[in-house]
């Protein structure tokens, strides 16, 4: 608060102490401090409903921006408000009509039944030579396999039972913890 550095402190007692004296320096250093917690106390008085003013400020601030949302509100759910003619619309589409009339019978019924299994025809000598002809045409996709496989060959543990390994994969053994 005050630019006052030790140097200058040592001056004020030293002067201090040759003005008033060494018999009346506690009496007035007493006095100093009382006056010096007064001021503190005002401070902090003052401090306390300066944030007090401030606290109602912005109670009153929330309570107009309260005020204006439920006026805003209500101006939604009011007779011509937006709200209400959208539940107006809403309850309307899921009206359901003719609900008090009975079912009219039809004459086919609801569900037919299933249809009867048939047997496929058996292969005609046609039917090889289509599979000839285009066996011939390509070659290297007959020779090729649909999926690509990998064998899981068996292995020999230590007492010579076969094992098979569950985590080989087609890039090489798979760590177990890994999986």
């Amino acid at each position: 608060m005050f630019d006052i550095g030790w140097s200058e402190l040592v001056v004020i007692a030293v002067v201090a102490l040759i003005a008033i004296g060494p018999k009346e320096l506690p009496g007035v250093l007493r006095m100093v401090g009382q006056w010096m917690g007064k001021a503190r106390k005002m401070a902090a008085e003052f401090q306390g409903q300066f944030q007090e003013a401030m606290r109602e400020a912005e109670m009153a601030d929330l309570k107009k921006s309260f005020d204006e949302v439920r006026e805003a509100a209500t101006g939604l759910t009011s007779g011509g408000g937006l709200m209400t003619s959208l539940q107006n619309d809403v309850t309307d589409a899921l009206r359901i009509e003719d609900t008090d009339k009975p079912a009219e019978t039809a004459a086919t019924p609801a569900i037919e039944p299933p249809a009867a299994p048939t047997t496929p025809e058996a292969p005609t000598p046609q039917t090889f030579v289509e599979a000839t002809a285009h066996e011939a045409t390509a070659p290297e996709a007959a020779s090729e396999p649909l999926a690509i496989t990998r064998e899981v060959q068996p292995q020999a543990d230590a007492q010579g039972d076969l094992q098979v390994d569950a985590h080989v994969t087609a890039d090489g053994p798979k760590d177990a913890k890994a999986s």
